[in-house]
């Protein structure tokens, strides 16, 4: 039922999509008033995707026009263009400064097109796509926090960007699933990134955190120093592997398996595991028996799963050497975020404050939509937004479809600049 009777009929539409492993979600809110409001929400189990990846172009589009129509019968609207998720294609940061001499008493737009042609040529060096661009203040002749260079007196000027990229192959069949469902993909946001920003704080994020996102086929990392992305990554772990696991050592279905996690599955040594026992089907067993297993069981499955995550996790911020720089807080969301004790496991390794990391309710947003599980949908009518600001994500504009996507991004750098 639609419920523009509650808001202003100016106010601006807003769609947010979110393809992942398990579930296509999508969002439809309003601005109004200052605030964001829920207008409609469908979600789907996903179909034709692994890993965030379309592996069924048909399947796919099937999910997410039932996720779009949906969410539109409830807001009472139809939407043409829409905020898109991505978490396909090996979603990664890449950081990198861009500079060069001034030509003249001081910097002039000629200038400004110069340094930002530099950053072109080193993106273009990638061969990957580029979803958004995180830039900090301009230096000039070595001085910070500079936020207009132009008409400024120097000799060198200087940025530092953040890029995030995807492969192309993966993020262009996204993009297909989106027109062929009569939408226009308005702005790409890493999945990452929109999940970060639905559940942490400004002053977390300026005092320096790390957002670890566990979906149903990838985890991804998200880390935030004075307020600014500076890294980002996938890993290709989640919960479905956790189940797998138990599926394997219990001789069961998947979603057997999927249903003793949720119910059982626990990372608390408790001495009460071992008495709490529970039975299910055996996969192949025509005649309807049952089998038993303990709570302990389900633990000891589950808890080499979760140590190697957190391992492969640790690996990667050494290697991206910024490991000291977010050990202050973790944040922990996602739909396999919600295993019981998991947030004390990553305590355990890392010695900092860790949290389940929920998103704040929008206007009349039920409380079942505050779970871990809907992070990223949420995330993304705040990431829509933003606004071309130093340590805030500028956004590249999908909308120009005659032209490729790289040939939109170096214009779309040029403008926002």
């Amino acid at each position: 039922m639609a419920i523009f009777n509650h808001i202003d009929r100016g106010s601006e539409i807003i769609g947010a999509l979110d393809v992942g492993t398990a579930k296509v979600c999508c969002v439809i809110a309003a601005r109004d008033q200052g605030q964001h409001v829920l207008l409609g929400i469908g979600h789907q189990r996903a179909r034709g995707l692994k890993s965030g990846m379309i592996i069924n172009p048909e399947e796919a589009e099937r999910s997410v026009r039932a996720a779009v129509a949906q969410a539109e019968r409830m807001a009472g609207v139809s939407l043409d263009r829409i905020v898109v998720s991505v978490s396909c294609g090996r979603v990664r940061s890449s950081s990198f400064a861009a500079r060069t001499e001034i030509d003249g008493p001081v910097v002039r737009d000629y200038d400004i097109d110069r340094i930002l042609g530099a950053g072109e040529a080193y993106l273009e060096r990638t061969g990957r796509t580029v979803i958004q661009l995180m830039r900090s203040d301009w230096r000039l002749d070595g001085a910070t926090g500079i936020s207009e260079p132009r008409g400024l007196a120097g000799r060198e000027l200087a940025i530092d960007l953040t890029a995030v990229t995807a492969d192309d192959g993966p993020l262009r069949n996204l993009l297909g699933i989106i027109e062929r469902s009569h939408m226009v993909a308005e702005r790409l946001v890493a999945a990452p990134y929109a999940s970060a920003l639905a559940v942490t704080t400004e002053d977390e994020r300026r005092l320096g955190t790390l957002v670890v996102d566990m979906g149903a086929g990838l985890t991804s990392l998200s880390a935030f120093v004075d307020g600014r992305l500076v890294y980002l990554d996938t890993v290709p772990v989640g919960g479905n592997h956790v189940t797998y696991d138990l599926a394997r050592e219990l001789v069961t279905t998947v979603p057997e398996a999927e249903r003793i996690k949720t119910l059982y599955g626990t990372l608390v040594k408790a001495a009460s595991n071992d008495s709490e026992i529970f039975s299910y089907p055996v996969a192949g067993d025509d005649e309807g028996s049952t089998h038993q297993a303990s709570k302990a069981l389900v633990r000891q499955v589950v808890t080499p799963r979760i140590e190697g995550l957190i391992d492969l996790v640790t690996e990667r911020l050494r290697e991206a050497g910024i490991a000291g720089h977010v050990d202050r807080s973790i944040v922990l969301t996602g739909g396999a975020s919600q295993l019981l004790g998991l947030d004390h496991v990553w305590h355990e390794r890392f010695g900092c404050l860790v949290r389940i990391g929920r998103p704040q309710p929008m206007g009349r947003m039920l409380a079942s939509m505050c779970s871990p599980a809907f992070s990223t949908v949420l995330g993304l009518i705040a990431a829509g937004e933003e606004r071309d600001a130093p340590g805030t994500c500028v956004q590249i504009d999908a909308r120009r479809r005659d032209l490729g996507y790289i040939d939109r991004m170096h214009r779309w750098i040029r403008e926002s600049f």
